[in-house]
């Protein structure tokens, strides 16, 4: 990102904190479905990017499932912005766009699961990072980390949120949330009783990574520092 100065979809940069994809996958289908085959024949880099709408004003960010990590972006992004509820993933009939957005109210409806409740968004042109972001928002724990290191390094502003820290006594309370598989990891990896992000990431190279994805759905979900 540094040296491309974008933020690029996962059609771009073969990565993603949900499903990966190709030409033909369930995600290019989605969006071939969704928008209407307009972007069946773009060049990956011109792909609409994902994001979701922060209804809550949350310091954590609108979809925290995916991460502790979020670029806050700025207000007039919106103009060029479309919205889905629920996530595309489950082939969602209601669509909105800034002037027209009932899908809102369908979210604040709620669901069985609060990491759910995000509005899918997906902005069509450029995410530039010097423009379009008002500022990249880090959990504290990489404070002095090669990551805070890599994050001064864009042309945006860093900021911090209040945290992620979730007991593994906590976590075993919550067993029924992701299975006892879940449970077991993240009581084995877990440092001095506690987990956040820093610890998850370490755990990569060794661990299965939908199991790793599952154990950062409980943090996300009962580890919010206040």
């Amino acid at each position: 990102m540094a040296r491309d100065g974008r933020y690029l979809s996962q059609f771009a940069t073969g990565t993603s904190n949900g499903g990966l994809i190709a030409d033909g996958s369930d995600r290019w289908q989605w969006e071939s479905t969704i928008f209407g085959g307009v972007y069946d024949e773009a060049p990956p880099t011109e792909r609409p990017i994902y994001g979701a709408l922060d209804l809550a004003k949350s310091p954590f960010g609108a979809a925290p499932r995916f991460g502790s990590a979020h670029f806050r972006l700025v207000e007039d992004i919106v103009e060029r912005t479309t919205f889905c509820f629920p996530d595309s993933h489950f082939g969602p009939a209601a669509f909105g766009t800034a002037a027209h957005a009932g899908v809102v109210d369908l979210a604040r409806a709620g669901t069985d699961d609060p990491l759910d409740d995000y509005v899918e968004a997906h902005i069509h042109g450029p995410v530039r990072l010097a423009l379009d972001v008002a500022a990249l928002v880090l959990d504290p724990c990489y404070r002095g980390t090669p990551v805070e290191a890599a994050a001064r390094l864009l042309p945006c502003p860093l900021e911090w949120h209040p945290g992620y820290e979730l007991s593994a006594d906590t976590l075993r309370r919550h067993r029924d949330y992701r299975g006892a598989e879940v449970v077991e990891l993240g009581s084995r990896i877990a440092e001095y009783g506690f987990l956040d992000p820093l610890v998850l990431g370490a755990a990569v190279a060794d661990t299965d990574p939908q199991l790793l994805k599952r154990l950062w759905h409980c943090v996300a979900r009962y580890g919010e520092r206040a």
